[in-house]
């Protein structure tokens, strides 16, 4: 557990332009602010990218935090969530296939025997053909609320799209996967 108050304080510091003070707070909370990015975006060199764009964007807006709003590791894990969900969003994923293998990833589960696995593989497989002939918006939105639980709300304010867009395309999208998967088990 990180000392609420000294990073709190750490954090005033920050906001008055302090670098040692920076710096300790980095060495204090990257750890698990990097546990957080990994979480959301699966692969250590974009968690890497990620907490160093959060820790930019903590030092500018350190003079922001009010404590009487949130608890100073909630306000940063707040700062790396909405990075690592922007991350995600940026169109190096627009044409790729990581925003559905998250998907798939979150299908399998190593607990279960093997003829259980197989009927996962299976799945996972069929799922993945059908996520491939989603639109890139349908793919990403599914993926975003399925696999890291944001509600359409979230997501609109993500995707910097109007509610009634993402809850279409996930909709569409859902309709979509549907008929696709009940045409593979056929």
């Amino acid at each position: 557990m990180h000392d609420t108050d000294a990073i709190g304080t750490l954090m005033a510091r920050c906001a008055l332009r302090d670098e040692r003070a920076f710096a300790q707070l980095y060495r204090q909370t990257s750890a698990k602010l990097y546990g957080v990015a990994l979480r959301i975006v699966r692969r250590d060199d974009w968690a890497e990218e990620v907490l160093q764009e959060s820790f930019i964007n903590i030092w500018n807006h350190a003079g922001e935090y009010s404590a009487s709003r949130s608890a100073p590791m909630t306000w940063m894990t707040a700062i790396v969530r909405n990075r690592a969900l922007d991350w995600l969003r940026r169109p190096h994923l627009e044409h790729g296939r990581e925003d559905y293998d998250l998907l798939v990833e979150a299908v399998a589960d190593d607990a279960r025997g093997p003829e259980a696995l197989l009927g996962l593989s299976r799945d996972a497989g069929a799922l993945a053909e059908c996520l491939d002939q989603l639109s890139g918006k349908q793919r990403q939105c599914i993926a975003l609320a399925y696999v890291h639980g944001l509600s359409h709300g979230e997501l609109a304010q993500h995707m910097r799209e109007p509610l009634g867009t993402v809850k279409t395309w996930i909709r569409r999208g859902l309709e979509k996967l549907k008929s696709c998967m009940d045409g593979q088990t056929q």
